[in-house]
C-alpha cells in the first residue's frame, strides 16, 4: 500500500468512531427518557447541543490544525470526545446532558478540518476527490450504515451503558493505532519513498507542502465568496443530514411502531445508500474536473445533487403512513446528499490552499449550525403537531436555495501550481478570484 493511502486509511477510522459515537445517542433516546425523564423537545436541544460545542470548535480547531498540525490536535480531541461518550450514562439529568453533548461536539469538532488539511498535504489534486468522498461522505454514510445493527447489538447485550463505555474505548484504541503512522505532512515520514514524495509535491500547489503554517490569516478566508456559497450550501444538507442522524429512528419508531431491532434494520438503507452517492460523487467530480480544469464544476455537481435531495422527499408527505415510500425516499434524499460528501473538503482547499484548515473549519461550523438548528427545530414540530410532514418541507426547501446559491452565484478560481512547477518569473498567486 502507498504510504499516502495508509495515512488516508489512518483518518478513515477516525471519521467511523466520530460518526459511530455521536449518532449512538439516537438509539439510546428511549432509555435516557426512561433514566432521565426526558420529553421530546427535550431531546431536540440535547441533540442540538452536541453541534454547539462542534461549531464552536469547529472555527477554533481549524487554525490550530493549520498553526500546529493536524496530528497533535486530532489525538487531543480524541481524548475529550472518548471522556464525553464513557461519562454519558453519568449525566445525572437533563443539563448533564446537555454539557457532555458540548463536550463531545468540542472532541470530534478537530475531525474534518484535519482531514482536509491532511488530504491537502498527502495527496496531488488529481486524487482528491476520491479520497475526500471516502473521508467526508463514503465513512460518514458507511459508519452510520454499520452503526445501527452495531449500536442496537451492543444495547441487546451490554445495556445502554456498556455501549457508551465500550465506543470510548474504541475511541482510545484508535489513538494507539493511529501514533507511528499519522503524520503532518509527507516530508515529516520517514517511510514515504523518494518516488511517491516527488510524486505528491508534483500534483499540488504553492504552499500545500509544509506541515504547519505560522500563523492563520482569516481575512484571506471569509473574503472568498465560493467558500460563503459552500457554507450555505453545507447548511442546507446537513439540516437533512443531521434530523437523519437523530430523529430517523424516533421517526421509525413512533410512525411506524418498529422495534429497536427492527429499526436497527431499516436504517441500514438510506445510509446505504449515502455510501453509494458518496462514491459516484468522488468519481465525479474528479472526472469532471480532470476534463475541465473547473473549480466552479464543483459548485455545479453539488447544486445539482441537493436540488435532486431536495426533491426526493417530498413524496412522503403526500403517501403518509407508507413504510415503503418513506423509505425508498428517505433513501433516495440521503443518497443524492451524500453526492456532495468530500466535495465540500475539496472545496475548502480549493478557496484557501495554504490553510485548508481554517477553510474547512470555516465550512464545517455551517455544517454544524445546521446541526443546532435541525434537532431542535424538528423536535418543536413533532411536540406541536405530533407529525414529521413540517421537517420534510423544511428539508426540500432548504436544498432548493443552497442549489440556487451553488448553480448561480459561485466563481471560477484559478489555481497555480506550486513555486517548485513554475517556471523562473512565474506568478503563483493562489485563490485569486476572476
Amino acid at each position: 500500500m502507498k504510504s499516502r493511502w495508509l495515512t488516508i486509511g489512518i483518518v478513515l477510522g477516525l471519521v467511523v468512531v466520530n460518526y459511530i459515537d455521536r449518532s449512538a445517542i439516537s438509539y439510546a433516546a428511549s432509555d435516557l427518557r426512561d433514566e432521565f425523564g426526558i420529553s421530546a423537545g427535550q431531546y431536540g436541544v440535547i441533540s442540538s447541543a452536541f453541534s454547539i460545542g462542534y461549531m464552536l470548535f469547529a472555527l477554533l480547531s481549524g487554525p490550530l490544525v493549520d498553526r500546529f498540525g493536524p496530528r497533535r490536535v486530532l489525538i487531543v480531541g480524541m481524548f475529550i470526545w472518548a471522556a464525553a461518550t464513557v461519562l454519558t450514562p453519568l449525566a445525572g439529568g437533563f443539563i448533564g446532558l446537555v454539557l457532555l453533548r458540548i463536550f463531545l461536539g468540542a472532541g470530534e469538532a478537530p475531525c474534518f478540518p484535519a482531514a482536509t488539511r491532511i488530504a491537502s498535504r498527502w495527496l496531488p489534486i488529481q486524487e482528491r476527490g476520491k479520497a475526500l468522498a471516502l473521508i467526508g461522505g463514503v465513512a460518514v454514510s458507511g459508519s452510520l450504515l454499520v452503526g445501527g445493527p452495531i449500536l442496537t447489538q451492543l444495547i441487546a447485550f451490554t445495556g445502554w451503558k456498556g455501549m457508551f463505555v465500550i465506543l470510548g474505548i474504541a475511541g482510545v484504541a484508535w489513538v494507539f493505532v493511529a501514533l507511528p503512522w499519522l503524520k503532518n505532512s509527507p516530508s515529516e515520514a520517514s517511510f514515504v519513498s523518494d518516488d511517491e514524495l516527488r510524486y505528491i509535491r508534483e500534483g499540488q500547489v504553492e504552499g500545500e507542502e509544509t506541515g504547519h503554517e505560522s500563523k492563520a490569516d482569516w481575512g484571506k478566508v471569509i473574503r472568498n465568496r465560493n467558500l460563503w456559497v459552500v457554507g450555505l450550501g453545507y447548511f442546507a444538507w446537513g439540516f437533512m443530514f443531521w434530523v437523519f442522524m437523530y430523529w430517523l429512528p424516533q421517526y421509525l419508531e413512533h410512525s411506524f411502531g418498529l422495534s429497536i431491532q427492527a429499526i436497527g434494520a431499516f436504517s441500514v438503507a438510506p445510509w446505504a445508500a449515502g455510501v453509494v452517492g458518496a462514491l459516484a460523487g468522488g468519481i465525479i467530480v474528479d472526472r469532471v474536473y480532470k476534463r475541465t480544469e473547473s473549480i466552479r464544476s464543483r459548485f455545479v455537481i453539488i447544486g445539482v445533487a441537493l436540488l435532486l435531495a431536495g426533491a426526493s422527499v417530498a413524496p412522503i408527505l403526500f403517501v403518509p403512513g407508507n413504510l415503503t415510500v418513506a423509505l425508498i425516499c428517505i433513501s433516495a434524499g440521503v443518497g443524492f446528499g451524500f453526492i456532495t460528501g468530500g466535495i465540500w473538503w475539496v472545496a475548502s482547499i480549493d478557496a484557501a490552499p495554504t490553510q485548508p484548515g481554517t477553510a474547512a473549519g470555516f465550512a464545517d461550523a455551517c455544517f454544524a449550525l445546521a446541526g443546532i438548528v435541525a434537532p431542535t427545530v424538528v423536535g418543536f414540530i413533532v411536540s406541536q403537531s405530533g407529525s414529521y410532514d413540517g421537517g420534510f418541507v423544511v428539508m426540500s426547501v432548504l436544498c432548493l436555495v443552497g442549489a440556487t446559491a451553488m448553480l448561480f452565484f459561485t466563481e471560477e478560481q484559478e489555481r497555480h501550481p506550486s513555486d517548485a512547477a513554475n517556471p523562473p518569473g512565474e506568478s503563483a498567486d493562489v485563490g485569486s478570484v476572476r
